[in-house]
């Protein structure tokens, strides 16, 4: 198997569906997509049934192209992470591992157009994001759940009206800027640099306004982080979280127990928004994000400092701050229900609070005149 072969493996799983997003290259299946968040099989000419382990392996060494660093990381560590280009047709993030002894390659389709805040949908506060001068905005979410996607629109918009210089530390570059109004250097780590940590301590002695880090991943990096915002410096990233409270007690968790009270007090001073996000099934195919966005406030303040209690918590807060530009998940969701954009067990199934979904669900359905109960025929005697 030559690069020519596997060149035509990656093209033929393109073109097999629309809105295809991962390539899965795994020993005993037979070429796989997700497409639309659903996993199939791919037909070739030569159709292949079940992916031998000689197979998978030639393709990861097709990948790898003989890099001695990301040979050692697989032997080491059992995966290696790269970036591959197919010409000029696509870009992917890929992933290799190995798994039962045998090697499997996961490669993530990167969009070679930059997205902007308007063709995503993104909701107005991005527009006051953009704006900030200073502190940490992060985008958090599950893996695939588009954070990347939504980081780089927001930095698009910082590019078409700021003549700042931007750093960007990523795990591969995913999207290339242009040089608009701002300059753009954009380091890749393992190329440019070994750790997330060396690369943001050494990004704050190129002058940045604005420093992209790909993923918060650790404390150091997180410290970093940190005195990055304190300084004078616009700090965006990414955790692997599900909402703003688990974000804040990730970050937390990060440091010692007697560390904490001091990282509260440096969290309410650095932190300017906090978005989670997650992509439900959109109606008619494809998917669509959901958000959930908080933004500093005295009652947030209050709450990184002192916890949650059952009558406080960032839900409840984020709830009442519509006026600043935050919202739950929930009333999210309801906005694309309302729009049709997704359906109510869509709805239902990725709420964060059922009751409160089941209210705003109920409450729009009357107002169309739809039946709200399946129980009929109640009256009084």
């Amino acid at each position: 198997m030559k690069q020519p072969e596997i060149d035509y493996w990656i093209t033929s799983m393109l073109e097999s569906y629309d809105d295809v997003s991962d390539l899965n290259i795994t020993v005993g299946r037979p070429l796989q997509v997700e497409a639309a968040g659903r996993l199939v099989p791919v037909s070739l000419q030569a159709e292949i049934k079940e992916l031998t382990p000689f197979q998978t392996e030639v393709f990861a060494h097709n990948l790898i192209g003989g890099d001695k660093r990301m040979l050692a990381d697989l032997v080491e560590t059992g995966s290696c992470d790269l970036s591959y280009s197919l010409g000029k047709k696509a870009r992917f993030r890929v992933n290799i591992f190995s798994q039962k002894g045998n090697l499997s390659n996961i490669l993530r389709k990167l969009e070679t157009e930059i997205p902007t805040i308007t063709s995503l949908h993104l909701p107005a506060a991005f527009g006051k994001m953009s704006h900030e001068l200073n502190g940490f905005i992060l985008v958090t979410g599950s893996t695939g759940s588009g954070k990347s996607t939504t980081l780089a629109a927001l930095l698009n918009k910082i590019n078409g009206e700021k003549p700042y210089h931007i750093v960007t530390l990523e795990d591969p570059v995913e999207f290339v800027h242009p040089h608009i109004k701002s300059t753009f250097n954009q380091r890749e780590l393992g190329n440019d640099f070994d750790t997330f940590a060396n690369g943001l301590r050494a990004a704050l002695r190129q002058a940045p306004k604005v420093i992209l880090v790909g993923e918060m991943r650790d404390r150091e990096t997180m410290e970093i982080g940190l005195t990055a915002a304190e300084t004078g410096h616009l700090v965006l990233s990414t955790l692997h979280t599900v909402d703003a409270g688990q974000t804040i007690n990730r970050i937390l968790g990060m440091f010692e127990q007697e560390e904490q009270p001091q990282v509260r007090n440096r969290l309410i001073d650095t932190i300017k928004w906090v978005v989670c996000q997650r992509l439900l099934p959109k109606e008619g195919g494809g998917r669509v994000a959901a958000m959930e966005i908080m933004a500093m406030n005295l009652r947030v303040r209050e709450l990184i400092l002192h916890g949650e209690a059952d009558n406080k918590t960032f839900y409840d807060v984020i709830e009442d701050g519509s006026t600043l530009g935050m919202q739950t998940f929930d009333q999210h969701i309801l906005e694309l229900y309302e729009q049709g954009l997704v359906s109510e067990e869509s709805a239902r199934g990725y709420c964060t609070r059922r009751t409160a979904i089941g209210r705003g669900l109920d409450q729009l359905k009357a107002m169309r005149g739809e039946a709200t109960t399946e129980i009929t025929g109640l009256k009084m005697k």
